[in-house]
């Protein structure tokens, strides 16, 4: 169960987070593409998951797509919000060094922009993980045969609370492992930040 829950996780925040990624930077980077992009997306992000269950399921049935596809839709948001956010955050100020030390523009985004947006890409990524798990258990729910959704709706049909507990401590604990490792990869790619990390008393 625990390995065909993960598999739908990972294949649907690989999609949507990479989507989240790409349209992030491109609308980032263009204030045409924010124009005609980011209404209708920004729309369809108060859409709640529970609300487009029905129409996945008219549209691709009760197979694995439907579920990938629901996961990737919540997935895909906090990587896109953030990537967005990250871009148009840049201090205006290093632009002027950069012209000053005569940056061309491929070489803003690699050394300027993208290293001062990484830490908002992270956060998005880390946001999109959680989403995932909770995309997991709705798209586990609408007629799954396997997985730790489906063996949790199971054991409550036959009232084994047992399982149940089971079922919910095994979604806490992957999710604290993959939290865990995004963590571990901020601290490896943002060692270069000199940020208030809180006081150890």
């Amino acid at each position: 169960h625990l390995g065909i829950s993960i598999q739908r996780a990972a294949l649907g925040f690989f999609l949507g987070a990479g989507l989240g990624l790409l349209l992030g930077l491109v609308i980032g980077f263009s204030k045409i593409a924010e124009d005609y992009l980011d209404p209708s997306l920004q729309m369809l992000r108060t859409v709640p998951h529970l609300a487009v269950t029905p129409l996945f399921i008219l549209w691709f049935g009760f197979d694995e797509l439907s579920k990938v596809l629901l996961i990737a839709l919540g997935a895909f948001f906090p990587v896109y919000i953030n990537t967005f956010s990250g871009i148009r955050g840049v201090d205006s100020k290093l632009f002027d060094v950069a012209r000053v030390l005569e940056f061309h523009w491929l070489k803003q985004v690699t050394k300027l922009i993208l290293p001062a947006s990484l830490p908002n890409i992270l956060l998005g990524i880390r946001l999109s993980l959680g989403v995932s798990w909770l995309g997991l258990v709705v798209a586990e729910l609408m007629g799954s045969s396997a997985g730790v959704g489906n063996m949790i709706m199971d054991a409550r049909q036959f009232s084994q609370t047992d399982k149940v507990f089971v079922g919910i401590l095994i979604f806490a604990a992957v999710g604290k492992l993959t939290d865990s490792f995004v963590r571990i990869l901020e601290k490896k790619c943002l060692g270069w930040r000199n940020s208030y990390q809180g006081n150890k008393k």
